[in-house]
């Protein structure tokens, strides 16, 4: 049997990187370009990134971006919708036993990898076991599989994945590019080969990935099973799919604008207006589901294990406005740790708290820090109140170093110090582990609800043997319960319900601090047709085509 255990570095290596799912609700979505006739096949598509993966294999990259690279090229067993509902890929058919133990796949016939390999309930196996396996040092996928047992072969096409308790959030796992399944024979390569090629059934193949420059992908001739709510079936219409690494806003941006290139990731949300006033571009947004970008305030010690600080911090920041203001409408403000965009999102957190500086101040006067020094903050016993925060400055997206510097200014004029302990990956594990910190920062987007029970379940407080998410070190018996019933059911309804209590009991314990929801910004020619979504609100391109000028 096998059993998983979250590797130490796992959480740290998704919070300064891009971390988008999508999942249930209404995620905002903008209309593709108007389409210039039926579909055409042939081309290339060239779309600019302003990011790169350092481990090309989904099973043991710690990088949410390696899906977006990966996707082309792998399949998943099922596919999720906007909805949340889940549907047949690879898999065909599924049955999930009584106690919700066990999961039994029918499998998709005639499925070929690229390098001639059948797909197989054997293929299931080795992939899942892959994951989990501790040389794989999996740094993302295994921190999604629970309590993962193992996987049976009772015959060619049909797998039973086992787990030890109810696991829920399996089935929307799963529909991720980071449980792609990749050729048995290309894993046996081992994970230096991985690291620059998978091999996988999808639409598309890898010819070459060269770091800090690019990936070009040929189209897959024989491919014959897209997701079901495909707009095609058959081969990809593009010949060709090329990714170029344009890190540079401004060199992205005009790329675009001269028609270098057919679309770009992450359009500055300064530019947003300029492309949109392009008559031969169009932007198409995507909210991302899962955790929002928080901060997260350590709940266990230092000046923020007072939940009347915690909430004066909070309310007496006025972050909606720095969002507006910062990302010129792109962005909007957060009021739960979950996006709009996931299940069991709470429209009422929305009113649950607001900007209200004065009952800010009060909360202090009550807390005991009623003095006031030179500078003007507030003390204690002679002792300023200052929060200590490690930012990994480097690492930091979305202007995101402009956004704190602009909240650090907010909270001096409510009397609080905040000072940026600016730190390396290296320095904040150990901060994080032994939570040497006031506060930190990140964004933790997941194709489903449980992304809550990531951020703020018991067992996710990190401590030396697990680097979970829970940073805010919340110890909340009431909310574990909540969690652990919302896996222990496949019920979306009930689920959702037990996912609203999770927000508002946070929220009330201003044991998060929502700054805004993440929106994917898509700026793309209008030559380039029928861009997709996957669950991770990356863009897809199995039924991406380019039409003439």
């Amino acid at each position: 049997m096998l059993h998983v255990r979250r590797p130490l570095i796992a959480g740290l290596a998704a919070f300064p990187l891009i971390a988008l799912t999508a999942c249930g609700g209404s995620p905002a979505t903008t209309p593709a370009p108007e389409q210039a006739g039926a579909p055409v096949a042939g081309g290339t598509l060239i779309f600019g990134v302003n990011t790169e993966p350092q481990n090309l294999d989904p099973h043991a990259s710690p990088q949410d971006v390696t899906g977006l690279f990966t996707r082309p090229v792998l399949d998943s067993l099922v596919s999720l919708d906007d909805k949340g509902q889940i549907h047949p890929w690879l898999a065909t058919s599924w049955k999930i036993s009584p106690d919700g133990k066990t999961y039994t796949f029918k499998l998709r016939e005639g499925v070929k990898f690229s390098d001639g390999g059948a797909f197989d309930a054997a293929a299931v196996k080795v992939n899942l076991d892959h994951i989990v396996d501790p040389k794989t040092k999996s740094q993302l996928a295994a921190a999604a599989f629970g309590p993962y047992k193992g996987t049976k072969v009772v015959d060619d096409l049909t797998a039973e994945v086992s787990f030890s308790k109810p696991y829920s959030p399996f089935l929307a796992a799963l529909a991720t590019a980071y449980f792609g399944i990749q050729s048995p024979k290309s894993l046996a390569a081992g994970p230096e080969a991985l690291a620059k090629k998978v091999v996988g059934t999808g639409p598309f193949v890898i010819d070459a990935f060269i770091p800090h420059q690019g990936i070009t992908y040929h189209r897959n001739a024989g491919y014959g099973w897209g997701p079901e709510g495909a707009k095609h079936t058959g081969a990809a219409y593009l010949q060709r799919l090329e990714f170029k690494i344009l890190t540079e806003d401004s060199v992205r941006l005009g790329a675009l604008t001269s028609g270098q290139i057919d679309a770009i990731a992450s359009v500055p949300p300064v530019n947003v207006k300029q492309v949109e006033a392009d008559p031969k571009l169009a932007i198409l947004r995507r909210q991302a589901p899962g955790g929002n970008y928080n901060y997260f305030p350590n709940t266990a010690k230092g000046v923020f294990a007072d939940a009347k600080v915690r909430q004066a911090f909070r309310d007496g920041i006025d972050f909606a406005t720095i969002v507006q203001q910062l990302y010129f409408g792109a962005f909007t403000p957060a009021f739960s740790p979950i996006s709009p965009a996931t299940l069991g999102y709470d429209k009422n957190t929305e009113t649950q708290w607001k900007y209200d500086p004065a009952a800010a101040g009060r909360l202090l006067d009550e807390a005991g820090w009623t003095g006031r020094d030179a500078a003007g903050y507030r003390t204690k016993d002679g002792t300023r109140l200052t929060v200590h925060w490690p930012f990994l400055k480097s690492f930091a997206r979305e202007q995101r170093g402009t956004l704190a510097e602009q909240v650090q200014a907010e909270a001096k004029k409510i009397g609080i110090e905040v000072r940026f302990d600016d730190v390396t990956p290296n320095d904040f594990v150990p901060k994080a582990l032994s939570g040497d910190y006031d506060l930190v920062d990140f964004s933790w987007q997941r194709a489903d609800g449980d992304a809550l029970r990531n951020l703020f379940a018991i067992s996710n407080i990190p401590s030396g043997a697990l680097f979970g998410q829970n940073l805010s070190r919340y110890d909340d018996a009431e909310v574990d319960g909540w969690l652990s019933d919302a896996l222990a059911t496949t019920d979306l309804a009930k689920r959702s319900e037990l996912y609203t209590r999770v927000q508002r009991k946070v929220n009330a314990d201003a044991a998060v601090f929502p700054v805004y929801v993440f929106t994917y910004l898509l700026g793309v020619s209008r030559t380039a047709h029928d861009i997709g979504w996957e669950p991770q609100a990356y863009p897809t391109f199995y039924d991406a085509w380019v039409s003439k000028a």
